[in-house]
């Protein structure tokens, strides 16, 4: 309803003024008036707009008692969409705070408009609802965002305590307790860690619990909506907190669809570890592991996911390693002046068939071959049946992976 300039005065005991000029808000009220005291004019413009109102009361509480009906349905926020399309005759769309649709109804009419209204609580997003219809529903969309708001935090307490009973049956496998597993069926696991330093204060470590939570309501509302049952949990690990989720089945696509769902319902700057799919429930220890190892080689606000490492990667890559390597090799030039030795020696460490076989490959006689093996012997101090020796060849000749 609309306050005219006139009546505003009025209102304040301020001198009528010729004209009818229409007030569209109380902003528009303060800039016509900047001699009166603003909270002054705001007071006044909303006790005109509450008359002007008064009539229409009776019908504008029944209208959002019907749509307040709909927090008690089973899905508030598809009974609230569905109401909402009705009213508006447009399309409603219900998103959570990580991107998925979490309800839509009705279809958007020719020349619709589109509202949006983001759904937050102390600031945290908890959704965004939008509107496609005709013009002039935006300020119903907006109470209705409150309805709305109140059905995720609604379905946000849900799935709180879901995550309590979960974080106990994380720790109870954690434990060597299998019976939060179905018999038979595969899990994997996640683990996500904030970066920034780690938190010095209580305060501040409190505060980096209360963000990493939650991220695994997110996480859990995104397996949820899946019809997975997700374990979560905040676990300290070195002297930080990560947030971990064990979710059933041995499909890794479910942590490219979690990282996804945490890009979209978060700024902070986080990464995201996934452990191999594993089909013992006494392995969650072991993923948890894997999850830690796998984050640890993610980029910011990236994502890794664990690959078996070779375990001579670190030996083959180390300085002494190299020194041998350089020892050795330095030995087998004094007497292999042309390379012939070393190049037959690295020729043989990945051979897999008989001495003939080698021959032919190398185009030498096998009594060369032979010979050229035993004068490596000789020069280097060892027996190639020996297999420690094998290992120091492997060691000096191989190249790093």
């Amino acid at each position: 309803m609309s306050v005219t300039l006139a009546a505003l005065r009025g209102a304040l005991n301020l001198s009528s003024t010729a004209g009818d000029e229409l007030l569209p808000d109380m902003e528009a009220a303060v800039r016509a008036l900047p001699d009166v005291p603003a909270v002054d004019v705001r007071a006044a413009f909303a006790r005109l707009q509450a008359d002007s109102l008064r009539p229409h009361l009776p019908g504008l509480r029944a209208l959002l008692d019907d749509a307040q009906r709909a927090l008690t349905h089973p899905q508030p926020e598809a009974a609230l969409a569905r109401w909402l399309a009705g009213i508006t005759g447009g399309e409603v769309t219900v998103r959570a705070s990580w991107g998925d649709v979490v309800a839509q109804a009705g279809h958007a009419p020719d020349g619709a408009e589109l509202t949006e209204v983001p759904l937050a609580f102390e600031r945290r997003p908890v959704g965004t609802l939008q509107l496609r219809a005709g013009p002039g529903w935006a300020d119903l969309a907006a109470l209705i965002a409150e309805l709305l708001r109140l059905a995720r935090l609604q379905a946000a307490a849900a799935g709180a305590a879901r995550r309590r009973v979960g974080e106990r049956q994380f720790e109870a496998l954690l434990a060597g307790d299998a019976s939060p597993l179905p018999p038979g069926e595969g899990f994997t696991v996640a683990a996500l860690r904030l970066d920034g330093p780690p938190p010095r204060s209580a305060r501040t470590r409190e505060a980096r619990t209360a963000q990493l939570d939650v991220l695994c309501s997110v996480g859990e509302g995104f397996f949820y909506r899946r019809g997975l049952t997700c374990l979560t949990a905040v676990r300290a690990q070195g002297d930080s907190d990560v947030a971990v989720w064990l979710w059933p089945g041995a499909d890794q696509a479910g942590g490219a669809g979690l990282f996804e769902a945490l890009l979209n319902a978060t700024a902070a700057p986080f990464r995201l570890g996934v452990s191999r799919p594993h089909a013992d429930p006494g392995a969650v220890g072991a993923a948890l592991r894997e999850a830690a190892q796998a984050l640890a080689h993610a980029g910011p606000r990236g994502s890794a996911t664990f690959t078996q490492p070779d375990p001579l990667r670190p030996l083959l890559d180390s300085p002494e390693r190299a020194a041998h390597a350089a020892d050795w090799q330095a030995r087998l030039r004094a007497g292999d002046p042309d390379g012939k030795l070393a190049d037959t020696l690295r020729a043989y460490l990945t051979h897999q068939g008989s001495l003939g076989d080698l021959a032919r490959n190398l185009n030498v006689h096998v009594n060369t071959l032979r010979y050229r093996l035993r004068r490596a012997e000789e020069l280097l101090g060892g027996q190639l049946i020996d297999p420690a020796f094998v290992a120091r060849l492997y060691l000096a000749f191989q190249p790093s992976p």
